[in-house]
């Protein structure tokens, strides 16, 4: 019995250790097989970059603006008298000298014919004083009269000839008066409404304003600069980073408020001295020609300046720069051929590219192809370089040091 037991538990240990040695043996065949199923490790993305480069563009500057008339004049009343008749048709094209406005001229007609009797009178007066003086003259020479009375008809005489002068500049100026009654066009231009109407009384003492007349072609346009944006583009001039025509070269372009583009140019032809104290900017002034009147006094524009050449400009594709709120960020290779993200400060958008105007230096190399795929500190493989902003394909070269690219406006 006993030995019975024996052999049973021998049986049932030696079935234990031969499950144990077949499980050891399969261990390591199925460690093996987990390792042939692990993927391999994948390659750096692939991307394309643009090396980064100075190159020379236009400096233009964006600044809002106001279109304001070229002359402006106000017509007012030189006489007191009632509006008989208007003369033309409002918000019409009129010459210089066109009669505008009727005032009732016999109150005036009246008065130049009573200073035109004064006149003949004082003539009259003077006349009589220099036959005396004529008749007087050999009376004096035999000493039939005395000095006395010679001297005081010379007086007579001078103060006749005075009034007769006195009543001339009388007649001329009721003449001139009733002139005015015809109240003329003193510019070519665009008439304004009437501000007045047939059979109101007009004062040449209050100077009543009757209409405005304004010359719109060609037309002026107003816009100013921050004092602290003149400041930096005087620093790039003295130091040779911007190049700048003459004031009457500097182009200008106009942006209408529909976004579309004004069809002609023009230029600068006024720049302030001195700075505004209310709002610490310069006053610059252009002017354009109006070809059938676009453009209307008051009107808001933007005005795009060509404002010389800048050298150092660095431009980078706009595919390859993600705009946040906080300014652009591109993303660069480095040395490492590691990713990098490198905020940018931006300038304008010029066609397809950004002027970036802080960030990046000449040889930096900016990712424009495969950002889908590049994590910073990633590893990534440089493929192929696109042609630089604006010139041929650029070299792929690590990037070297380098002084920062002077700011551009």
């Amino acid at each position: 019995m006993r030995r019975s037991m024996l052999s049973e538990k021998s049986t049932q240990m030696v079935s234990f250790w031969r499950g144990k040695i077949v499980a050891a043996a399969f261990v390591p065949l199925l460690l093996a097989g987990c390792a042939q199923e692990q993927p391999p490790a994948m390659p750096p993305p692939q991307v394309e970059v643009v090396v980064v480069r100075t190159e020379p563009i236009a400096n233009v500057i964006e600044l809002p603006g106001r279109v304001q008339a070229v002359r402006t004049a106000e017509v007012r009343a030189r006489v007191t008298g009632i509006v008989g008749e208007l003369l033309f048709r409002e918000g019409s094209d009129v010459r210089a000298g066109q009669p505008l406005f009727s005032i009732d001229p016999r109150e005036l007609q009246a008065s130049l014919a009573a200073v035109q009797a004064t006149l003949q009178r004082a003539e009259a007066g003077a006349a009589n004083a220099r036959q005396d003086v004529e008749r007087y003259r050999p009376l004096l020479k035999d000493q039939a009269i005395s000095k006395q009375e010679y001297d005081t008809a010379v007086a007579r005489l001078n103060t006749a000839e005075a009034d007769v002068l006195q009543a001339r500049a009388q007649v001329a100026s009721a003449r001139l008066n009733l002139g005015y009654s015809t109240v003329t066009a003193p510019i070519s231009g665009r008439t304004g409404r009437a501000l007045v109407t047939e059979g109101a009384l007009v004062s040449a003492g209050e100077g009543t304003l009757l209409t405005v007349i304004e010359q719109v072609s060609p037309v002026y346009v107003n816009f100013s600069q921050a004092s602290s944006d003149v400041l930096a583009i005087r620093r790039d001039i003295q130091s040779g980073k911007l190049h700048l025509p003459s004031l009457q070269r500097v182009q200008v372009e106009l942006e209408l408020e529909d976004g579309s583009r004004f069809s002609q140019s023009g230029r600068i032809d006024f720049l302030a001295p001195t700075l505004d104290e209310s709002t610490g900017s310069v006053a610059l002034r252009a002017e354009f020609p109006n070809p059938g009147g676009l453009l209307l006094p008051g009107q808001f524009v933007r005005a795009r300046i060509f404002a010389g050449t800048r050298n150092d400009a660095i431009l980078v594709p706009q595919r390859a720069v993600n705009v946040g709120p906080q300014g652009g960020i591109v993303i660069v290779v480095n040395a490492e051929n590691l990713a990098e993200a490198r905020p940018v400060g931006l300038g304008d958008l010029r066609g397809e590219n950004w002027v970036v105007t802080g960030g990046l230096k000449p040889g930096d190399r900016v990712i424009t192809a495969g950002l889908q795929k590049v994590q910073p500190g990633q590893p990534v493989q440089v493929v192929e370089s696109a042609p630089a902003p604006g010139g041929p394909t650029a070299p792929d070269p690590a990037p070297q040091g380098a002084a920062p690219a002077a700011k551009a406006k």
